[in-house]
């Protein structure tokens, strides 16, 4: 797996935190850089953290289903881009639904709402939705197993990019709301989806052929 192909994921991959990062700017009522690197370094070292975990699950057992390693790989993606778009949507419905009964305001209120800032940044509101939003890098570690992937210099390159777009989704979501939220969440999905394929066709060796 090549840099740009490995961005690629990176990006696909951060943006459930990016996502939660947007609706976790809705809540505060002032951003500073410590707010906005404490739901990065959150974010970005599950981020990382899980993907190393799915690669020692999946070393384990790659010996047993080598033959069929691509199609796991196309399988999982496409599960977890299409499951990462499903949301999306679902999350637009409900949206709509808000916004008939209030204004923008109340409906965002009503969708992010948390009581302080300790309470927005402490240690388990931050744990549970880092865990949340980094099982789908669990996956992607089993992934990595079946393609050889150099697992460290990936994992804090997945890192990375989760860190960045999650202190940034921190300001956007001050300033634009959760306007980007959703389109985030589909945009995602669509590029894992077409990674998994991408990766299948190689394997199959149909661009040869072509």
């Amino acid at each position: 797996m090549g840099l740009l192909e490995l961005f690629i994921l990176a990006v696909g991959l951060s943006m459930d935190a990016f996502a939660v990062s947007i609706c976790k700017g809705l809540t505060l009522p002032k951003i500073s850089l410590k707010s906005a690197g404490i739901v990065g370094l959150w974010f970005g070292f599950f981020q990382a953290l899980m993907p190393l975990i799915g690669y020692l699950l999946g070393v384990n057992f790659r010996v047993y289903i080598v033959s069929i390693d691509h199609w796991i790989a196309f399988g999982l993606l496409v599960l977890i881009g299409a499951n990462m778009i499903k949301e999306a949507l679902s999350d637009d419905e409900e949206e709509d639904q808000a916004s008939v009964e209030a204004d923008n305001g109340v409906a965002i209120t009503q969708i992010c709402v948390e009581d302080n800032i300790k309470e927005i940044l402490g240690v388990k509101t931050m744990f549970l939705l880092a865990i949340a939003t980094s099982i789908d890098a669990l996956a992607m570690g089993v992934t990595f197993a079946f393609l050889d992937v150099n697992i460290i210099p990936a994992i804090c390159f997945i890192g990375i990019v989760t860190f960045s777009f999650s202190a940034v989704g921190v300001k956007i979501g001050n300033v634009f709301g959760l306007k980007y939220k959703s389109k985030a969440e589909i945009t995602g999905g669509i590029i894992l989806i077409l990674l998994g394929c991408k990766i299948l066709i190689e394997h199959l060796g149909i661009i040869n052929m072509l």
